[in-house]
C-alpha cells in the first residue's frame, strides 16, 4: 500500500514540474509576432518595440512600363524570323544561333508578359501585325517605328529567301533587331526603379551584344 502511494505521489510531483516548465514562468516568453528585439542600454534589460511597416516595392515607371511593352513584339518578330532558319538556311551555325535565340527570347517574352499581370498592365498593343505567331504574314505594322524592327518587306524577302541568300539577309537583318533593341535597353536602364525590368534590361544587353559578335563572325566565313 506504502509503495502504490509512493508511486501516485511521485506521478504526481512529476506532472506538476512538466507543466510548470512548460508554463513559460521559468523562461522568456516567445517575442511577439510583428515585433523587434531593441538591446538595452548597459545595465538594463532588452525591451520590444513593435516592427517597422515593410516598405512598399516601389511602382515601375512610365518608362519601364513601355520597355516591356514594346519589347514583347520586338522579341515575336525576332522569333518569327528565326523559326524560318531550319528549313531555310544553309549554314548549321546559323541554325543554330537562329534556335538559341528563337528559345531565349521566347523565355523573356514569358516572363515579361508574367510581369505586366502581376503589375495589372495591359501590353499596350493591339495585334502583332508582321512580327507575332511564328512566321505569320504581315498586315498592318502597328510597332514599325520601333529601332531595329524589320519591315513587311523585308520579312517577305526573308521568307523567300533560301540557302546561302537566307543566311546573308538573315544576319543582317537580326544584327539590325539586336541594335534596336540595345537601343531600347539604353533608354531605360538605371532609369527605372523595378529590379526585375533593370535585370530583364541588362540580360538583353549582355545576350544581344554576344549576338551580334557571333553573327559578325559569321559574315565573315
Amino acid at each position: 500500500m506504502r509503495h502504490r502511494i509512493a508511486v501516485t505521489v511521485a506521478t504526481t510531483l512529476l506532472a506538476g514540474a512538466v507543466l510548470s516548465g512548460c508554463s513559460g514562468e521559468e523562461r522568456p516568453a516567445a517575442k511577439p509576432s510583428g515585433t523587434v528585439l531593441v538591446p538595452g542600454k548597459p545595465g538594463e534589460p532588452n525591451r520590444t518595440q513593435p516592427a517597422a511597416p515593410a516598405k512598399a516595392p516601389a511602382k515601375p515607371t512610365a518608362a519601364e512600363i513601355r520597355f516591356v511593352q514594346m519589347m514583347i513584339p520586338h522579341h515575336e518578330q525576332a522569333q518569327a524570323m528565326s523559326v524560318l532558319a531550319p528549313q531555310q538556311a544553309s549554314d548549321r551555325r546559323v541554325k543554330a544561333l537562329a534556335k538559341r535565340i528563337d528559345l531565349a527570347q521566347g523565355g523573356e517574352i514569358a516572363a515579361m508578359q508574367s510581369w505586366l499581370r502581376r503589375n495589372n498592365v495591359g501590353t499596350g498593343a493591339g495585334g502583332h501585325g508582321g512580327h507575332g505567331g511564328h512566321g505569320a504574314k504581315p498586315s498592318a505594322d502597328p510597332h514599325a517605328n520601333m529601332p531595329g524592327m524589320a519591315t513587311p518587306q523585308q520579312m517577305e524577302q526573308l521568307r523567300a529567301a533560301r540557302g546561302e541568300a537566307f543566311d546573308k539577309l538573315y544576319l543582317e537583318l537580326m544584327i539590325t533587331h539586336h541594335q534596336g533593341a540595345l537601343t531600347m535597353v539604353k533608354d531605360v536602364l538605371d532609369k527605372g526603379q523595378d529590379v526585375v525590368v533593370q535585370e530583364l534590361a541588362r540580360e538583353v544587353q549582355s545576350g544581344q551584344l554576344a549576338e551580334i559578335e557571333r553573327m559578325r563572325d559569321l559574315q565573315k566565313k
